[in-house]
């Protein structure tokens, strides 16, 4: 079944659903805004250069909230940490690992509603599910081109890097980071799968545009079906730009601005190299905590690579909407 159709039967009878808008003043938070859309609550570099059993805690390129409430993060060094939703401070971690016992290139993460997780790695790329314990349930087929060259088209360290399963968890989604090789620089390739007694099948794939000179590492569907895409990119000597878009299936893509983060307010962030805003860093996870009732809660994370010139920082975000 088509993505759209999907997404017209999953979004049916939610005319009471939060729907995010990119237009009207804020309504909370006005001295922290980023945008008329989108404010900044406060930022948390507690994990920054931390380790845990052993374990560095970092390198974190994606979150998900399980169904009850816990806060998972995924580190693309094949770490998957529980945190505590209030204080992050670390519960466990589990590592993960393919069918050889080799470890992933971790980068995007879904809670499953079974307790499961999924997980993509940019090596193959690939999407296997995992039990809480990190044993290998499942794998799901990849188009042949999507793979990494020569394989396919999949440019090295630069395909699956988002993943997000759509309102009512039938279709998955994960979207490559970088365009395939031979298509315009622009062109992001989004991948879907619908779920059929219990297994996902190969689905319809949708084409993105991105910024000029920025990539995809993250996306998040909204409550009402639509997708929430983090753009990022670096220029060495003048730091990150990271914008975070809306966009919409129903739609080929359209996306509108909600934010380009370098707006924000700095709230009194420091950062080891040069930014345009001293709060930014290398952004890379996004997840949806909470709803209010005229905002979503946003939780990004940045990868800091474990670099000493950069920072493991959560960012808690409120993006603006109404009934």
């Amino acid at each position: 079944m088509p993505l759209r159709t999907h997404l017209a039967l999953f979004t049916a009878g939610l005319a009471a659903a939060t729907c995010l808008t990119a237009a009207g003043p804020a309504q909370a938070h006005t001295s922290h805004a980023c945008s008329p859309s989108v404010s900044l609550d406060r930022f948390s570099d507690a994990l920054d250069k931390t380790t845990y059993e052993d374990t560095f805690v970092g390198n974190l390129s994606a979150l998900a909230v399980g169904r009850d409430g816990s806060l998972a993060a995924l580190s693309d060094r094949s770490s998957l940490f529980r945190l505590d939703a209030r204080t992050l401070k670390p519960r466990s971690v589990v590592p993960l690992a393919d069918e050889t016992g080799a470890a992933l290139d971790s980068e995007g993460l879904v809670a499953d509603g079974d307790g499961t997780y999924l997980v993509t790695s940019e090596t193959e790329p690939s999407v296997r599910r995992y039990s809480r314990t990190g044993k290998i349930l499942d794998r799901l087929p990849v188009p042949d081109d999507l793979r990494v060259s020569p394989a396919g088209r999949g440019q090295p360290n630069g395909t699956f890097e988002g993943l997000t399963l759509l309102p009512g968890g039938r279709t998955l989604v994960a979207s490559m980071e970088y365009a395939l090789a031979g298509d315009p620089a622009d062109t992001v390739r989004f991948q879907t799968w619908n779920r059929h007694e219990g297994r996902f099948r190969l689905a319809d794939r949708y084409t993105y545009r991105t910024d000029p000179g920025l990539g995809v590492p993250e996306i998040r569907a909204t409550p009402d079906g639509r997708l929430l895409v983090l753009e990022r990119g670096f220029t060495a000597g003048v730091g990150n730009t990271v914008r975070l878009y809306l966009a919409d299936p129903r739609r080929g893509m359209k996306k509108t601005l909600l934010t380009d983060l370098a707006t924000c307010p700095p709230l009194g962030a420091t950062a080891k190299q040069p930014q345009p805003n001293p709060l930014l860093d290398n952004i890379e996870g996004m997840t949806i905590t909470g709803r209010t009732r005229n905002a979503l809660e946003i939780l990004l994370v940045s990868d800091d690579n474990q670099n000493p010139a950069q920072t493991t920082r959560f960012y808690y975000l409120r993006v603006r909407a109404t009934p």
